[in-house]
């Protein structure tokens, strides 16, 4: 499935990538059992002293996108094996890892074992739709230029 994914997002530019990945996404939603948002995989929320962790655990064999983050953020892989596919890379990744997720990241996993997620972001908040609002761009449009990574 890697080389899948690999080989549709190379050897184009960011640009390129990022509208591969939209209309990847697209093509899953009309997939029959296709799941979206919060209803996807379960879900696990934390709040403690400014900040907001949010947990996702993946099923093996599961592919998912992920939203359009608008901040930089931490993320831990805990647990699992997960391919990850973004508008810089293809990379595959084995727990224990940690990485940080730049502003204007969107991601294509595929995972091949079960796979759990964890993502700290820097908030006061407690309402989830009033965090997403903060944290999450409906679209490339939505990010502020400043926060972005540079395109290739």
């Amino acid at each position: 499935m890697l080389d899948k994914i690999e080989q549709a997002l190379s050897p184009i530019d960011s640009k390129q990538k990022r509208k591969k990945i939209l209309a990847f996404e697209e093509a899953m939603s009309n997939m029959a059992g296709a799941r979206f948002g919060d209803d996807a995989a379960p879900l696990n929320h934390t709040f403690t002293d400014g900040l907001y962790l949010r947990e996702i655990t993946m099923p093996r064999g599961m592919i998912v996108t992920s939203k359009i983050h608008k901040t930089n953020h931490p993320y831990f892989i805990l647990k699992g094996d997960v391919s990850i596919a973004t508008d810089e890379e293809t990379v595959r990744i084995k727990a224990p890892y940690y990485g940080i997720t730049k502003a204007g990241t969107k991601r294509v996993l595929y995972i091949h074992e079960t796979t759990v997620w964890v993502t700290v972001h820097k908030t006061d908040k407690t309402d989830l739709q009033e965090i997403e609002d903060d944290i999450i761009a409906k679209s490339y449009n939505e990010l502020p230029t400043h926060k972005t990574k540079e395109l290739k």
